[in-house]
């Protein structure tokens, strides 16, 4: 119980004073003209300004509250190897006996894990969120367990009370580490692109090795293996095998006695892009969609293309002499033996044998494809006839062999089952809807089919009248040959009823013939989303089993995938940790990374108290190692050191929260009247007997 003399005046306070200014004036003058009552009058004006000021008697009853000391614990994936998880629950459970021993103390626990988008351990963050939620007069101390490793030293909170760490770990780890130090984000396929890594060993037991092997894998492909030393920036060339996004694996196997291999391998995903996409086109013979194949290929600037129209064949003997003739001769021997593998694509359009082309040079070409080349035939007429190019040694890999008819009939082309699934014309019948709303592609009509009969293994993906083939794929060796059989194409891009995706049909082939990525038929893989991962998967048969996932600590998960579109089969699944997965399903694999391989929490990983030594010196606190011995817990006084050998310290604050208040006024304000009047009585009498 405490008490204690408050006021409450009864006037505006600048009054009051105004009245003790003016008693105090008249006391003075009072003495100073010699009455012998000076002092009464003045305790008389003492006794009226203390009746104004309205004095009472507080009384105030108050209850003890208990002390509370935070305790931070670091869950994070450092905090997980080797026996830290033992020594964080063997100090905490030490913690907790030594604050019951204290008496009225209680222990505040407060859990941290990996900070989100890989920002590592923000231990201070959490120990900043456990004080704004604790009143900060009870705040006695705080405790970290920690490996020590902390990414947020640099902001520590304003503690009332000291801060102690107790570091998980051993003074005798040591661990290898390979850090990626540039890698670019884009790089250009077939041309070599140069990356720097790093491999150290750091550590109170490092044993220094001169060469470290080190494994280097593209996509989860084969890994090639190198020897590569230690201490030192080591700049690698990479050569892209592929367009689009390219999962490069660098690793070097656990060694003996180190701490973790979980940042022993690291990696990077470049985009590979084509510096140029090299078209040979070679026309046959003038028609309508001859110029409309130039226009759509000399639209994008990334095609290099060249293109030969066959407008004066051999066997034309007109009489005009050679040098006035204004064509140039056709450079056979240079692009179709030369220079035939410096093109990424070839395109015959109508194009008919007339013996420019020797069977010698359609056998290189045939030789081109198997070996990874890609042809497209856009057939006419020409390529039902006896000079079709079909009755060439290319006639072997083509995929549709003609049967001399030729349908003269408008139709509208169709996707196949098959081509519904297949990337190269799944969902192109959505680019131009029917304008009344019923299924089906609302495209204008072709007036041509060439009449074929495709070869085994071939995949129709588009068809014509009475589901006769029109579009056919098909891959030979390494490489791959498609095959229209309709000469048509052109009414699409000149709008005719509507017109149709000519341009993105073309798009489409040629990147499904470079093998993109995003266009084979048969394809697993993952995109990140946060910390998810969004499976896809892609295939031409039946619904496909359960992808088989390997997370970054080794362990294997299943997941089921629901179909979304024809061909089309996803599933989102939440990644439990930062790093590399392995995902595979019937023959395909894919290798996501989320997160950087080794995250943040991985960079370093020896337990060490120089991160947060400066932070605990400021506020008198100690760090200790746990396996030296788990240290007692005493109090002292706020302002003395806080840590010693074997022992850290609270400081009890002492705080209280009020019961109950009564409040007296010291005297009724009758009393003080009286009072005062004696006091002029007697100040009177005193004078008047002078």
């Amino acid at each position: 119980m405490t008490q204690a003399v408050i006021f409450a005046p009864l006037v505006p306070l600048w009054l009051l004073w105004a009245a003790v200014a003016l008693a105090l004036a008249a006391t003075l003058i009072a003495a100073w003209r010699g009455l012998s009552g000076w002092w009464l009058r003045g305790l008389a004006g003492a006794a009226l300004c203390l009746a104004i000021a309205n004095p009472s008697l507080q009384r105030e009853e108050r209850e003890p509250l208990s002390d509370i000391v935070l305790a931070v614990i670091d869950d994070s994936a450092s905090q997980r190897i080797g026996d830290r998880p033992a020594q964080s629950e063997a100090a905490l459970e030490h913690l907790r006996a030594e604050v019951a021993a204290l008496g009225n103390t209680e222990l505040r626990e407060v859990h941290l894990g990996d900070g989100a988008d890989n920002a590592g351990t923000l231990a201070m963050a959490a120990l900043s969120s456990a004080l704004a939620e604790e009143p900060q007069g009870r705040i006695a101390g705080a405790v970290l367990i920690t490996d020590g490793q902390v990414h947020d030293a640099d902001r520590p909170p304003r503690l009332p009370a000291p801060l102690h760490v107790l570091l998980t770990g051993h003074a005798g780890d040591w661990d290898r580490q390979l850090s990626l130090r540039n890698a670019p984000a884009f790089a250009i396929i077939g041309e070599p692109v140069t990356l720097t890594l790093r491999l150290d060993d750091v550590g109170a037991g490092v044993q220094p090795q001169a060469q470290i092997p080190l494994s280097i894998a593209i996509d989860g492909a084969a890994p090639l293996d190198f020897v590569v030393p230690a201490g030192q920036d080591i700049d690698i060339p990479v050569t892209l095998p592929h367009g689009g996004m390219n999962v490069l694996e660098f690793s070097t196997p656990a060694a003996e006695g180190e701490l973790t291999d979980r940042n022993n391998f690291a990696t990077v995903q470049i985009n590979g892009v084509r510096d140029r996409l090299r078209v040979l086109l070679v026309s046959g013979e003038p028609h309508p969609g001859e110029r409309t194949w130039r226009n759509l290929l000399k639209s994008d600037s990334a095609v290099d293309l060249v293109h030969f129209t066959i407008l004066r064949p051999p066997e034309k003997q007109d009489g005009v002499p050679v040098e006035e003739l204004s064509l140039i001769a056709f450079p056979t021997r240079e692009l179709f033996l030369e220079k035939i593998d410096e093109f990424d694509l070839i395109i015959f359009d109508r194009y008919r044998r007339r013996g420019i082309l020797p069977d010698s040079y359609f056998d290189n070409i045939r030789a081109y494809i198997e070996k990874g080349g890609a042809v497209l035939v856009s057939a006419g007429p020409e390529y039902g006839s006896a000079d079709s190019i079909y009755r060439s040694p290319l006639g072997a890999v083509l995929p549709g062999q003609p049967t001399a008819r030729v349908l003269e009939q408008a139709y509208v082309p169709q996707i196949s089952a098959l081509g519904a699934r297949h990337p190269v014309t799944e969902g192109l019948a959505d680019l131009y809807p029917r304008s009344d709303g019923a299924s089906g592609p609302g495209w204008g009509r072709w007036m041509r089919l060439i009449d074929v009969v495709p070869a085994p293994g071939a995949e129709v993906v588009m068809t014509g009248p009475d589901d006769r083939p029109l579009l056919m794929l098909d891959r030979v060796g390494e490489g791959r040959v498609g095959l229209i059989a309709s000469d048509q194409s052109w009414l699409w891009d000149r709008g005719f009823e509507g017109g149709g995706p000519q341009l993105e049909l073309l798009r489409r082939l040629a990147h499904w013939m470079m093998k993109e990525p995003e266009l084979e038929e048969e394809a697993l893989w993952a995109e990140p989303l946060g910390q998810s991962l969004r499976i896809i998967r892609r295939t031409l048969g039946d619904g496909p089993g359960e992808v088989s996932i390997r997370h970054p600590d080794g362990s294997e998960s299943t997941v089921a995938l629901t179909p979304v579109a024809p061909g089309r089969f996803e599933a989102l699944w939440p990644a439990p940790d930062l790093g590399l997965y392995r995902l595979s399903e019937g023959g395909q694999t894919a290798v996501i990374a989320v997160g950087p391989a080794a995250p943040r929490e991985f960079e370093r990983t020896l337990a060490t108290g120089d991160v947060l030594q400066p932070v605990v010196d400021a506020y008198r606190g100690g760090v200790m190692r746990i396996e030296d011995g788990l240290p007692d817990l005493r109090s002292v006084r706020a302002g003395r050191l806080a840590a010693g050998r074997g022992w850290i310290a609270v400081t009890p604050r002492g705080a209280w929260q009020t019961a109950e208040i009564q409040v007296r006024s010291l005297l009724p304000a009758w009393a003080f009247l009286l009072l005062a009047a004696l006091l002029i009585l007697g100040a009177w009498l005193r004078e008047a007997r002078r």
